[in-house]
């Protein structure tokens, strides 16, 4: 039961992007197209998972044994971009059309503060390490179905008309806030899984 509370609560309670406000660049910068919404999503599931299982044995097996608790984050930001680089360069041998489509905002993972939020917060919680990649993988799924549906959604109204003044990011930002009002329906849940 434990575990179907974190996977409910990380998805929908706390939402790392409409309820903790983490990863909104790349959350406004990727979401005019749905296909490269589903991309970034993937990226970024991949990149936390991993990430959050190599800084978990950062933090359990070097930093808190040998009392450099006070390194974390200089580490866990290396961590993160080393990876970041990996994904890169598998991405651009895979698929260059995914790559050439991410452009600019495959690098931003390595800014993303989802994925350094999420590498401390497991920490923090005290998580072991099949809670935190439980919890790493329903972080990065919610993040992925708010991404796809919030560029689903942005993909129609470009459709539409609007008034001038409310092309573009205004526009995506009344709708990003709409977004979380309507995730606020599920706070009620967590209490369930106490």
């Amino acid at each position: 039961m434990e575990i179907i509370g974190i996977i409910i609560v990380a998805i929908f309670v706390n939402n790392v992007v409409l309820s903790q406000f983490l990863g909104i660049c790349p959350f406004l910068g990727v979401s005019k197209k749905v296909d490269t919404a589903i991309g970034m999503g993937l990226a970024v599931t991949f990149v936390l998972t991993i990430a959050t299982i190599v800084t978990f044995l950062l933090q359990k097996g070097i930093l808190e044994p040998f009392g450099l608790g006070y390194l974390q984050t200089i580490s866990f930001i290396l961590v993160i971009a080393a990876l970041v680089q990996m994904v890169e360069i598998v991405l651009k041998k895979i698929s260059p059309a995914l790559y050439q489509a991410l452009g600019v905002f495959l690098p931003l993972i390595t800014t993303n503060c989802v994925i350094l939020g999420v590498a401390i917060l497991v920490i923090q919680k005290d998580y072991n390490l099949m809670q935190s990649v439980i919890y790493a993988v329903s972080t990065a799924i919610g993040y992925a179905m708010a991404l796809i549906i919030f560029s689903s959604i942005r993909e129609q109204l470009a459709l539409t008309r609007v008034p001038a003044a409310m092309k573009g990011i205004p526009l995506a930002l009344i709708t990003a806030g709409i977004m979380a009002m309507a995730f606020m329906g599920f706070s009620g849940i967590d209490q369930v899984f106490k």
